[in-house]
C-alpha cells in the first residue's frame, strides 16, 4: 500500500481583473490551471501546455504571458488581467467591439489570447503598423485562418483610439509594403 504525501499549497494574493483576491494554491500548479480552476475565470483557454499556441495568454502587470507555462506562486502580489477584464462596464472594449465588427471571431477559441496580445500590443504601441500587428500577435496561433480579419480589427481599434483622443490618425501605410497582407503570416 502506497502513502500518499500532504498536497503542499501556499497562499498567495492576486489583483485579477481590478479586484484583489487571497487563494491558496498547489505550488505546481500554473496561473492557467487557477485561473479557470480556482478562480472560475474560463475565458483564458486550455490548450497546449506547452506556450505554442498563446490561447491562454493574460497580461500579468501589464505583460502578455503565456498563462500556461507560469507558476501560480510566481504570480503572487502581480496584478493580472483576463479577457473578462477588457469588457467596459456593461459593455465590450473598443477592440472587443473591433473583432465582432470585422468578423474576426470566428470559432472563437483564439479570441481571448489574441485579444490579450493585441490589448498589450496598443498599450505598447498606440500607433501600429500592419507588421507590428503581424508581430505582436505571431505568437498567438488561429485554426481557422482569420488572420487577415484580426490584423485588419486591431488597426481599426488603433485608428478608433486615435479619433476618440481627438488625435488624426496617422497617415495610411497602403504604400508601405509591409502594410500588404503576408501570405506567410496571413494565408488567403
Amino acid at each position: 500500500m502506497t502513502e500518499s504525501l500532504p498536497l503542499t499549497t501556499v497562499p498567495i494574493e492576486l489583483v485579477v481583473n481590478g479586484r484583489r483576491r487571497a487563494i491558496s494554491v498547489a505550488a505546481h500548479h500554473t496561473l492557467l490551471e487557477v485561473l479557470r480552476d480556482g478562480l472560475g475565470l474560463t475565458g483564458t483557454k486550455e490548450c497546449c501546455l506547452v506556450g505554442e499556441c498563446g490561447a491562454c495568454t493574460v497580461l500579468v502587470n501589464g505583460m502578455s504571458v503565456d498563462s500556461c507555462l507560469m507558476l501560480a506562486v510566481e504570480a503572487d502580489g502581480a496584478s493580472i488581467t483576463t479577457v473578462e477584464g477588457l469588457a467596459d462596464g456593461d459593455g465590450l472594449s473598443p477592440l472587443q467591439q473591433a473583432f465582432l465588427d470585422h468578423g474576426a471571431a470566428q470559432c472563437g477559441f483564439c479570441i481571448p489570447g489574441q485579444l490579450m496580445a493585441a490589448t498589450e500590443l496598443l498599450v505598447r504601441t498606440p500607433h501600429p503598423s500592419r507588421a507590428d500587428v503581424e508581430e505582436g500577435l505571431a505568437g498567438n496561433l488561429c485554426r481557422c485562418g482569420g488572420y487577415e480579419q484580426i490584423i485588419e480589427a486591431v488597426l481599426a481599434a488603433a485608428e478608433g483610439q486615435e479619433r476618440s483622443a481627438g488625435r488624426a490618425a496617422p497617415t495610411s501605410d497602403r504604400a508601405d509594403p509591409a502594410a500588404q497582407p503576408d501570405a506567410e503570416v496571413a494565408p488567403q
